[in-house]
């Protein structure tokens, strides 16, 4: 399996608006596409799930769901992501089985440990700086969180799952919080606003 170097994480308080901005992003090149809808009802994140999926399969992109891992399994999606709140990696893997990608937020080198441990395919490690997408903030990590995190996890572990940078990341940033050993960076709002940063982030990253 081979992981994209950036994750779009949709946004948008219609369904209309998530739909619009999915394809948005698939169009300017996202491969890898997570779809996070909180306040959405059960009947309108299926529909939406089902709908990126079928956008996804088209342009060859991955489709993860966020939390819930019942949606996950009844479209076919690619896997799931799961807060540190949410249900167990165990439970995702005992439903979803062992082909599909299971990933894991965490917030601090003692998360991403845990997550490591629980066997998360990938980990979605932040908030890089404040941002207005997320309502419960953890505390903010910088270039320097992210150096002092991976420098302690490649001391203990021989295998280290891909690790994406998330929270207010822009196109300056890109090179420093890539030389911290990130894999990849994980974008929402910059990328609703202006789908052609995935092109440029692409270019920037080859």
């Amino acid at each position: 399996m081979k992981y994209s170097k950036i994750q779009y994480i949709s946004q948008g308080k219609t369904l209309e608006e998530q739909e619009k901005n999915i394809s948005n992003a698939l169009e300017n090149g996202a491969d890898w596409v997570q779809v996070r809808w909180k306040n959405a009802s059960q009947s309108d994140l299926l529909s939406l799930s089902k709908k990126a999926v079928q956008l996804c399969q088209k342009y060859g992109a991955v489709c993860i769901i966020n939390d819930a891992i019942d949606i996950a399994k009844q479209t076919n999606a690619d896997g799931v992501h799961l807060g540190l709140e949410d249900e167990s990696i165990a439970s995702a893997r005992a439903v979803l089985g062992k082909d599909k990608i299971i990933g894991g937020t965490a917030n601090t080198a003692t998360h991403v440990q845990q997550r490591i441990d629980e066997g998360c395919d990938y980990i979605g490690l932040g908030p890089f700086r404040f941002t207005a997408t997320k309502e419960k903030l953890s505390p903010i990590l910088g270039v320097e969180g992210y150096q002092n995190i991976i420098r302690a996890l490649s001391l203990k572990n021989n295998l280290i799952p891909p690790i994406y940078a998330i929270g207010g990341i822009k196109l300056s940033d890109l090179d420093t919080l890539m030389q911290t050993g990130v894999h990849g960076i994980a974008l929402s709002g910059a990328v609703t606003k202006e789908p052609e940063l995935i092109s440029k982030i692409k270019d920037q990253l080859k």
